[in-house]
């Protein structure tokens, strides 16, 4: 069993203790298992924490991947369970807008419940931290996909009347992020992890340059954690595209980092600028045009090649570089 000071929070409080910014928040997981099995490390978990009832959160699929699997072994340890699960809109979206978030918390009882668990990707993780918020209840991260950066993040991603808004909600007391199930993940869910990945070169670029002309609030250590997570996965492209076990290793504990990163500034700044605004923008025209959703992490891989262009045209612009001058 893990210690209870996983060593990613224990090297990120190390590298924070030294950052002269003093905008820090305090890193919330006491737990974070990436490794084969690790889906069998969560039964016994909870009830070390002494959970008697918990709701199982997922989807059609994510309930394949893992979440019976996972209820099995709830069982098996005298943990009840109560599976809730989100429905698909009419383009067979998972979509957490007003109506999903609704429809999904009426399956979870107040009473009784200890703990809830997203059993997901992204957009599953999105709601149950909301959710959890609200009903003052501790949640359990089980990723399915190595797809986003959002797993151990505190803010939610919602859809309010057609617009994409970041709520303030809860990060997971744990995270149990199983190799063998992120391995069986279907192909565009592992690319979309890498472009969100890569979205950190102008998320950090944005901030950076927001700092020196705005004075926004910077923190060189979550600059630097963002910074270390990206380049492990662009280092090691290859390994992750061939799906081998280290490889989704790589990604997921750099999506993981890329969360903390915000966890510890309290804001989504590290990792996310311009490409999301982008990749929120499309979501929600798509939204609004009744398409079909595209991935998070391919719009935000996408919209970075835009911004980047974007960076590069204003670059050779002297009346922007004059400008850019008399604010650093």
């Amino acid at each position: 069993m893990q210690e209870l000071e996983p060593s990613q929070v224990r090297s990120i409080s190390s590298l924070a203790a030294g950052c002269p910014c003093c905008k820090h928040h305090p890193l919330t997981l006491d737990r974070i298992v990436v490794e084969r099995g690790a889906l069998l490390e969560a039964a016994p978990y909870l009830k070390e924490r002494g959970y008697r009832q918990v709701a199982l959160v997922s989807d059609e699929n994510t309930y394949r991947a893992a979440g019976g699997r996972l209820a099995s072994e709830l069982a098996a340890a005298g943990t009840r369970t109560v599976l809730a699960g989100a429905k698909p809109d009419a383009q067979g979206d998972v979509v957490a807008d007003e109506a999903g978030l609704i429809r999904l918390m009426l399956d979870i009882p107040q009473e009784g419940t200890d703990a809830l668990l997203a059993v997901g990707s992204g957009t599953l993780h999105d709601m149950v931290r909301f959710i959890a918020f609200k009903m003052g209840k501790p949640f359990i991260s089980v990723p399915t996909a190595p797809s986003v950066d959002g797993f151990t993040s505190v803010g939610a991603p919602l859809i309010f009347g057609g617009e994409k808004i970041t709520i303030p909600a809860i990060a997971p007391d744990a995270i149990f992020a199983d190799l063998d199930v992120l391995i069986e993940a279907p192909q565009p869910l592992v690319a979309a992890g890498f472009g969100d990945m890569l979205g950190k070169y102008t998320s950090l670029f944005d901030w950076r340059f927001g700092h020196l002309v705005r004075d926004e609030p910077y923190c060189p250590a979550a600059a630097q954690i963002t910074k270390q997570a990206l380049l492990a996965c662009v280092r090691n492209a290859e390994a992750i595209a061939e799906r081998s076990t280290e490889g989704l290793r790589i990604l997921m504990n750099a999506l993981i980092e890329s969360g903390l990163a915000m966890q510890l500034f309290g804001q989504s700044h590290p990792a996310s600028g311009a490409e999301h605004h982008l990749s929120h923008y499309w979501e929600m025209e798509y939204l609004r045009l009744g398409r079909k959703q595209l991935l998070h992490g391919a719009k935000v891989g996408v919209a970075c090649a835009v911004i980047a262009q974007t960076y590069h045209r204003l670059a050779a612009d002297e009346s922007f570089d004059k400008l850019a001058a008399g604010h650093g």
